[in-house]
C-alpha cells in the first residue's frame, strides 16, 4: 500500500511526500500514483513547477486525470483536496465541492 501525504515544513515550505508500498517516504513537487501513473507522472514531471499558483496546479493536475482516466472526468468520479498555506487556518487540509470543482472543469 502507498499515499501521498501534504504538509508545510518548519519553514513554512510546502512538503509533498509518498510513501512506498516498503514505506520509505520520498519528497516530490508533484506525485501521481494509482492506475494510470506512469503516464500522468511523466506529465507531471514535464509540466509542474515550483513557481504555479496552487489553481493552475490543480488545472495541470485535472489535465493529467483527463488524460488517463477512461471514463469522462467529472465532479462524481474525482475529489480535488488542497492544503492551503494563508488561510486562517493554515495547513488545514479540506476538500472542494462538487460546484467549486464543476467550475474548474469549465476552465479546462
Amino acid at each position: 500500500s502507498s499515499g501521498i501525504n501534504a504538509e508545510y515544513g518548519e519553514n513554512g515550505d510546502s512538503v509533498l511526500l509518498h510513501m512506498d508500498p516498503s514505506g520509505t517516504y520520498l519528497k516530490y513537487g508533484a506525485k501521481a500514483i494509482g492506475a494510470g501513473s506512469e503516464g500522468a507522472q511523466a506529465t507531471l514531471e514535464e509540466q509542474y513547477h515550483k513557481s504555479m499558483t496552487l489553481d493552475d496546479g490543480i488545472k495541470l493536475c485535472l489535465n493529467v486525470l483527463k488524460q488517463v482516466m477512461e471514463e469522462k472526468i467529472s465532479s462524481t468520479n474525482i475529489e480535488v483536496g488542497v492544503c492551503r498555506k494563508s488561510e486562517e487556518k493554515p495547513g488545514k487540509f479540506h476538500l472542494l465541492g462538487k460546484d467549486a470543482i464543476d467550475t474548474l472543469l469549465t476552465t479546462l
